[in-house]
């Protein structure tokens, strides 16, 4: 599905990734963990045409995307929820939901999205005339992954998804991208902070520092690893 070769990329001149190399295949979450700083929401600005690789390849399908737009890698069916959220505080929740259909204009495929939507979020539904900008944290990132649903992703990325969420409300978010992956079949590749629950819903994982994979493995095999557990796992 996705495969990632020998991936550089910097920031004039400082080196961010350094030759980092994975693979999600269909059906897979697949998570980045490490600190601030290693390199994790570059990889996921690569992968969506946001930064231009300086090196390495970035397949998608088969296909060499690395360096490709933006807006030709949403056309190819990936879809980026960006760290932060990043709704449009202005428009409306259905506004919103709309702008991630952009690039189809057919109507009827968009009220099957919506449905869905509204089935995997149903406050959306609740919320659905009310502006962006006034829902919770919580609720703004459930919107902002609806969004991405709108858009009939083929692969989804998720950049810190509990990122100033209340821990109850993260627990509902991560349980809706298990809902996500296991009922569209939909693979993930999951930039987080909190590793226990990325660890805990993932198949793979890869620890970044400084812009290098430092530990590839299976999730189950990195929660029980001794160094991934007291840097990331509290022990």
């Amino acid at each position: 599905m996705l495969q990632i070769e020998n991936l550089e990329v910097c920031y004039g001149a400082i080196s961010a990734l350094q030759g980092i190399s994975l693979t999600v295949g269909q059906g897979e979450i697949v998570t980045l963990i490490g600190a601030n700083g290693a390199g994790k929401s570059t990889t996921l600005r690569a992968i969506s045409g946001i930064l231009k690789p300086k090196a390495g390849r970035i397949l998608y399908n088969g296909e060499e995307i690395g360096g490709l737009a933006p807006h030709k890698i949403v056309e190819r069916g990936i879809s980026h929820v960006p760290e932060g959220r990043m709704v449009f505080p202005g428009l409306t929740v259905l506004e919103n939901l709309r702008m991630g259909a952009f690039r189809f204009n057919d109507t009827a495929r968009f009220s099957k999205d919506l449905d869905y939507v509204y089935l995997i979020f149903p406050r959306l539904k609740e919320r659905e005339s009310q502006l962006a900008g006034t829902l919770s944290g919580g609720e703004q990132q459930m919107l902002a992954i609806g969004r991405a649903l709108t858009g009939d992703p083929k692969f989804l990325m998720l950049d810190e998804p509990s990122l100033g969420i209340a821990p109850l409300l993260t627990k509902t978010i991560f349980a809706k991208i298990t809902e996500i992956n296991q009922r569209l079949g939909i693979p993930i590749l999951l930039v987080e902070q909190n590793a226990n629950l990325a660890l805990a819903i993932s198949q793979h994982g890869h620890v970044l520092e400084t812009g290098r994979i430092i530990l590839s493995d299976t999730s189950l095999a990195l929660r029980s690893n001794p160094k991934v557990r007291s840097a990331y796992l509290g022990g």
